[in-house]
């Protein structure tokens, strides 16, 4: 860089050279301001992002390193490692999302970071990417004058290799124009991993319950040691590229007139509740709505919430009237009342009430109220594959005359046992609720009781045995988003690892108006 020229230069120059000196200030200055704006965008960027997890990081460091913390299990201290780094990494992409298209690449640039090269004794496969043409805007025949090389981390069951995807410089003599095939879209911009890779590690996540410390050991021994904070970083940004699908997917189970809905308790590690209380968790929620077996569609969606609070089915279900089948659970009670959606009773709760009163004392009246359960779901069995109209006429014709004489049968009952009993309490459970016991009798695409939704969230009992389900109320709602997924693929006979690198394949360039061709009940494999 040359250096400023003095008052008795300037004095001495012609009016040439102060206009060259002139225009070449001009030029500085306008570089100048030019990084000046990118830095701006960046400073805006980092401060959106700190103001966020600046309050969340520092929670979770006071927890981490005080003297409450030796309550922690090995277990609940690697959760709370893997769910700073994708809580962080979640925000971070969210923050980005809403920047304009121009800045995105001046913040991606900015902050890209500098990582190691992979092995070299890692496989590798080649992928090339050239222009479609190689003849220049003026007519003239390009030159290859050198390549950029970008390298991902690929990973088939037992074998990482490397992707090297290539892309060659084109240049023209003549007009000195340069071309060169862009940059292939990816659904973590820049990142080291395929797609392969990070459906792998979501899919051992949410469908095989492997948290990701436990990950960590399986790769190692595959020969590339991955870290934990890696994939915790990679989960919150994936977690934030596929709620669009997520959100897609709740507003479709919202057209169904008829829903399943269902809620089972999830321990939840929680910074604030240990500096208040000493207690190390709390109890949340993981709330389940899905399509009947008799609907056009079969999906599932979770919901994660703090607590069983009606108001959060309230903010789920919000401008949805249908039937909802559900069991005796007051949190739904508020939106009945409201006449927001008719309720259908679960058939299955009713003959629990009998069952466990069976096998704690032999209950005689028990034993024959399970036998008309039976008689009654025996005929319903028969009813599934046939067309809705056939469904409620039969319905009508062969279970109502049992659901009559069921219904006597109670009546008879209740004035010969004992106020308080617990076969009393049986009895009344089902007297209570008949109407809503009865709605499946009119209506053909409503099933007889809540066992289907109950299916769906199984696999989540399996899981908590493994692994606490949530770090956080960020990391639940995202837990429960990818699993809204992986459970919808396999309620459509889909791989879920097929499933969600094909759709992370396309979300980068997929039209948000065409989201729908990505959801499980849409979704057609890209050859």
């Amino acid at each position: 860089m040359t250096s400023n020229p003095t008052p008795d230069q300037i004095a001495n120059m012609d009016a040439d050279q102060l206009r060259a000196m002139l225009l070449n200030q001009i030029e500085v200055n306008s570089a100048l301001q030019t990084v000046n704006a990118e830095l701006q965008v960046v400073v805006k960027y980092k401060d959106a992002v700190i103001s966020k997890i600046t309050l969340e990081l520092a929670l979770h460091k006071r927890f981490r390193f005080s003297k409450k913390a030796e309550s922690l299990t090995v277990e609940q201290r690697h959760l709370f490692d893997e769910t700073v780094d994708g809580d962080t990494a979640q925000i971070e992409q969210e923050e980005l999302d809403k920047l304009p298209e121009q800045d995105k690449v001046i913040v991606t640039k900015a902050l890209q970071p500098k990582r190691k090269p992979l092995p070299p004794e890692l496989p590798r496969t080649e992928i090339r990417h050239e222009p479609d043409s190689t003849l220049c805007k003026c007519g003239c025949q390009l030159k290859r004058i050198g390549e950029d090389v970008a390298e991902k981390l690929d990973y088939q069951p037992g074998t990482f290799s490397v992707e090297r995807h290539i892309r060659g410089k084109w240049v023209c003599d003549e007009c000195e124009t340069l071309i060169q095939a862009p940059v292939p879209a990816h659904v973590i911009d820049k990142g080291m991993a395929t797609t392969n890779l990070l459906a792998q590690v979501l899919v051992n996540k949410f469908a095989d319950h492997l948290p990701l410390y436990r990950q960590e050991q399986m790769f190692d021994r595959t020969g590339y040691k991955l870290s934990a904070s890696t994939m915790g970083s990679w989960v919150g940004q994936c977690g934030a590229a596929l709620q669009p699908l997520v959100d897609a997917l709740r507003s479709e189970i919202l057209k169904q007139d008829v829903l399943h809905a269902d809620e089972t308790p999830i321990t939840m590690l929680c910074a604030k509740q240990a500096l208040k209380t000493g207690s190390a968790s709390k109890k949340a929620y993981l709330w389940a709505y899905a399509t009947t077996q008799h609907a056009d569609i079969k999906a599932v969606v979770f919901d994660f919430a703090e607590g069983r609070s009606g108001q959060h089915a309230k903010a789920f279900l919000d401008g949805w009237g249908g039937t909802l089948v559900c069991d005796d659970y007051q949190g739904y009670k508020s939106l009945i009342k409201d006449n927001q959606i008719t309720e259908a009773a679960c058939m299955a709760h009713a003959r629990r009430k009998f069952f466990e009163l069976y096998v704690a004392n032999k209950s005689h009246i028990a034993q024959a109220a399970l036998e008309q359960f039976n008689a009654i779901y025996a005929i319903e069995a028969q009813f599934q594959d046939i067309a809705p109209e056939e469904r409620r006429h039969r319905r009508q014709a062969e279970i109502k005359p049992l659901m009559d004489k069921f219904r006597q049968w109670l009546l008879g009952h209740k004035i010969k046992v004992p106020d308080g009993s617990g076969t009393m309490k049986a009895i009344d459970y089902s007297l209570k609720r008949w109407d809503a016991l009865s709605i499946f009798l009119n209506d053909p695409h409503t099933p007889i009781d809540n066992n289907w939704v109950e299916n769906q969230i199984r696999p989540i009992a399996v899981g908590r045995k493994n692994w606490l389900f949530a770090g956080s109320l960020r990391s639940g709602q995202r837990n429960a988003a990818t699993m809204s997924l992986v459970q919808s693929a396999k309620l459509n006979g889909l791989n879920p690892l097929e499933y969600l690198k094909d759709v992370m394949d396309r979300l980068p360039t997929h039209p948000y108006s065409r989201i729908n061709d990505l959801l499980p009940h849409n979704w057609k494999h890209t050859n």
